[in-house]
């Protein structure tokens, strides 16, 4: 393996640990989680951490008829596939409280995100210092969190309210969403000792989980509710979920087919948009799919299964007739496997992802993330106006998304295109730019300086 390939594939697997899969075997009684990102670890003169206001996220409105699909995939049914039995729901208002190793993030990226669900989701919510909260938000170093459920970023359970709590019931029914006749307690626990984005995703999917739905669905391309983790926060589509699952019509211990008698009017109401919109064909995700993706995409397994899954995966999606999220997914999967092993059969497979992905307004976060792989063969191959042509387009989907990761790797890409067709003031602007975005998307000093490394090492001008 070549000096640059070697280059390309480090960068290549720090982005595929941010789409890990969480095998639920590792977490006694289902809980829902957020799969561990590529975060961790910040020194010298850097500029101050940049980090967004928390606005609004707009995702494209589809058919009410898709949506309601999706709320009732999504309410009825747990990751693991197992079935939920009746609709269960906190009564407002409801209480949230945080405690444990609190980094100065936390708080007001909470607050930032009580507001939206107010907000755009109609949820009386507020922020409270009583023991007896509703949800309780605890920040515990990764090192612990991982002890007890490896691989997970964090997770939410019901019926505790804290990590002491939780070790003590961890592997009984006590922690079992699909036992609850309505929700009275529930704990977040997130990493107190990571990026200051990775603990602001995992307040956005949790918190979201603990309120509303359990499940993730790989086909939502609009949401947080999916695995493949391209979504960092809480979208208008995840908010409208939410405002549905809170409105008055519905209630605690409805079943599947009370909700779906009722649902109808509800998304009409709140989405009115949504009923002049043609419904597409939609299919459910088959166990054998999610099954070889985790194989993919989780640590353990051959790169060769891995690769098999993930091509799995791809000839799966073809034979569905897919064409979005997953087909776009499998492909991603299959280019991220083998960036080091064929570069031919990666780079091929990244532009089959982004041409599936920009067929849709849909899809342009997704589009964004491949831009960052095809950008790293683009500056190696020494073609700097194909890399500012590749993340151009992907800047503004990266900040309206609110990914500062990724804003940030676009915008180191951009300053080395600049620097190899030579307006080297430009892209030192650009660069420093970059880094307060940095330091909130990959945390340590030590973390961002990597990261501006080895996109310069892919500079064949630079010799690094």
């Amino acid at each position: 393996m070549n000096r640059t390939f070697r280059r390309l594939l480090a960068l290549s697997i720090m982005f595929m640990t941010a789409c890990t899969p969480v095998p639920q075997s590792n977490l006694g009684p289902t809980l829902p989680t957020r799969t561990m990102g590529l975060t961790t670890g910040l020194a010298d003169a850097l500029p101050p951490m940049r980090s967004f206001a928390g606005s609004r996220v707009t995702t494209p409105t589809r058919s009410n008829r898709e949506i309601g699909k999706d709320f009732m995939d999504l309410a009825f049914r747990m990751e693991s596939g197992r079935a939920v039995a009746r609709l269960t729901r906190f009564e407002a208002p409801i209480s949230v409280r945080v405690t444990g190793d609190l980094p100065p993030s936390l708080t007001p990226d909470l607050r930032a995100l009580l507001g939206r669900l107010r907000n755009e989701a109609g949820i009386d919510i507020f922020m409270t210092g009583a023991e007896s909260a509703s949800i309780t938000v605890e920040a515990i170093p990764r090192s612990v969190l991982n002890a007890a459920v490896p691989r997970a970023a964090c997770f939410v359970v019901p019926r505790v309210s804290s990590w002491d709590e939780f070790k003590a019931v961890r592997r009984t029914p006590t922690v079992d969403w699909t036992t609850l006749q309505r929700r009275d307690r529930a704990a977040v626990f997130v990493p107190s000792d990571v990026a200051p984005q990775e603990i602001r995703d995992c307040l956005h999917e949790e918190l979201a989980q603990a309120l509303g739905p359990l499940n993730d669905l790989y086909r939502l391309s609009d949401s947080v509710f999916n695995d493949d983790n391209i979504h960092a926060v809480l979208t208008s589509f995840d908010m409208l979920i939410l405002r549905a699952y809170y409105d008055p019509a519905l209630r605690n211990g409805m079943s599947r087919g009370e909700v779906a008698a009722r649902l109808g009017p509800v998304l009409s109401r709140l989405n009115p948009a949504g009923d002049t919109r043609s419904a597409r064909p939609q299919n459910d995700t088959s166990r054998d799919w999610i099954n070889n993706i985790e194989t993919a995409l989780t640590a353990g397994s051959s790169a060769t299964r891995r690769r098999s899954a993930a091509l799995q995966a791809v000839s799966m999606a073809g034979a569905m007739n897919w064409n979005g999220p997953r087909d776009g997914f499998a492909h991603y999967a299959f280019g991220r496997l083998n960036v080091g092993y064929d570069s031919d059969i990666a780079l091929a497979s990244f532009r089959e992802a982004i041409n599936i992905y920009n067929r849709s307004p849909e899809t342009r976060l997704h589009a964004a993330h491949v831009s960052v792989q095809l950008a790293a063969f683009a500056l190696s191959a020494g073609d700097g106006q194909a890399v500012l042509n590749l993340v151009e387009g992907a800047l503004p989907v990266a900040a309206a998304h609110e990914n500062a990761a990724l804003l940030a790797t676009l915008m180191m890409f951009k300053a080395e295109a600049l620097d190899m067709l030579g307006r080297d003031a430009q892209a030192q602007l650009v660069r420093m730019d970059s880094l307060g975005w940095a330091r909130y998307g990959f945390g340590d000093d030590r973390n961002v300086r990597a990261r501006l490394r080895e996109i310069a090492s892919l500079n064949p001008l630079k010799g690094i």
